[in-house]
């Protein structure tokens, strides 16, 4: 886990020059804002040159101001309140083309998570779902939709799938009080991280279950308890962090356990396909579906389409009924 920036200020404090002090104290008192700022421009805010602020980096121990201001952005993203987060988004993005600079920032988001991720980790938490006692999924406020959607598509390949409901503390406990060695809990968190999710991989872990964590980074509250670590990059966009990437993730998984599962995966969905048209729950309409019969849908009102893709992406290869 990332040494905390504060932590390395106040170690740092005896030794620093008189520039370097007042580069401290403006990050103490704004590093809200100081997080995205170049190294000329928080010179400039602290009433330094940029060279001292490089220096400052070097100071506190970073190989450099870029991975300075990667440590101030955890810190921002993890310490920011909802309001200041709105007011730095606006100040980052201002008023001109916001579809292109969300959507652009969201893209970047998904190739910077595909350089960093650790693959080795990523096979190792596909080979630990499928071998599974069980497999707990969690996931709390806006993260609850990832582990949901995993959940979800898991529990259409698996019959011992549980989503963990998250509505208070005490409920949580109780879904998995009897998790221990041979579990697996997959636990989904981005800044601000819930005290309930720590709370929960905390407790799995101490009795013996497997822990993958699905979060932004290594300085995640949650990544010291993780046995596979898959980390998604996230930022801000307004109230709250974009988790373009973290699915991207969740679509991943989905996809490698289908690919290992795709026999029974393609017999659940001719059984489903067969039920589906018994009791007219999708409107009709020219498709193709995995055992050969011309099905659709007005959308992916239950998340069957993720499946779906992840059955294709794995090698089916469904045919036209004929005529």
């Amino acid at each position: 886990m990332h040494e905390d920036l504060l932590t390395r200020l106040n170690a740092a404090a005896p030794k620093l020059s008189k520039g370097q002090r007042r580069i401290a104290a403006y990050i103490t008192a704004h590093y809200d804002r100081a997080a995205y700022m170049t190294a000329a421009r928080l010179g400039a805010e602290a009433g330094v040159s940029e060279s001292t602020v490089v220096r400052f980096a070097d100071e506190l121990g970073y190989s450099g101001y870029p991975e300075l201001q990667r440590s101030l952005g955890e810190l921002a993203r993890t310490r920011l309140t909802a309001v200041q987060r709105i007011e730095i988004t606006n100040d980052r993005i201002g008023d001109d083309d916001i579809l292109g600079s969300v959507l652009s920032s969201d893209a970047e988001k998904i190739k910077d998570t595909l350089e960093s991720i650790d693959r080795v980790a990523f096979d190792r938490a596909v080979e630990s779902i499928l071998s599974a006692r069980t497999i707990f999924v969690v996931g709390v406020r806006s993260s609850s939709f990832l582990a949901g959607t995993l959940a979800y598509n898991l529990s259409l390949v698996f019959d011992n799938v549980r989503l963990v409901n998250t509505t208070s503390g005490s409920e949580i406990f109780e879904q998995i009080l009897r998790i221990g060695t041979g579990d697996v809990m997959i636990a989904v968190t981005f800044p601000r991280y819930s005290k309930r999710i720590i709370n929960a991989v905390d407790y799995a872990h101490s009795q013996g279950a497997r822990i993958i964590a699905v979060t932004d980074s290594d300085a995640s509250p949650i990544a010291p308890k993780a046995d596979d670590l898959l980390t998604a990059r996230s930022d801000m966009a307004s109230f709250v962090d974009s988790l373009v990437a973290p699915l991207s993730i969740v679509n991943a998984l989905i996809v490698a356990i289908a690919k290992k599962r795709k026999a029974e995966l393609s017999e659940t969905f001719g059984r489903l396909e067969r039920i589906w048209d018994e009791y007219d729950v999708y409107a009709k309409g020219d498709a193709y579906t995995f055992d050969g019969t011309s099905h659709s849908g007005d959308g992916d009102k239950d998340g069957s389409a993720a499946a779906s893709y992840a059955l294709k992406k794995a090698g089916g290869k469904p045919k036209a009924k004929k005529s």
